[in-house]
């Protein structure tokens, strides 16, 4: 349990599958948070992922922080902003 945040530890994401180390898990958490940040963008938030807190952090542009423990969880959140649905497979972005 994260004393910060109230969040258990995170059990992994399939998005880390095959993932060897712990530094391949982290490199691979700071990738998702990259292309979370491009999605979101048009949407007046962004994303973090310090590697430490179980979760990750949406923010808008006021400063308003929400930690949320996974990606269900971050269009969930997306969509409360929002007002509308999101489909994520749907959106323009350039990842590389």
């Amino acid at each position: 349990m994260c004393a910060n945040c109230g969040f258990p530890a995170a059990q992994g994401h399939w998005t880390e599958a095959g993932v060897d180390n712990t530094a391949d898990r982290m490199r691979a958490r700071f990738r998702r948070a990259e292309m979370l940040r491009s999605i979101l963008s048009p949407f007046g938030l962004t994303a973090h992922d310090d590697g430490m807190t179980p979760g990750i952090t949406v923010s808008t542009k006021t400063g308003n922080n929400e930690i949320v423990p996974d990606l269900a969880a971050v269009w969930a959140l997306v969509e409360r902003r929002t007002g509308s649905p999101i489909d994520p497979l749907s959106a323009q972005f350039t990842g590389g």
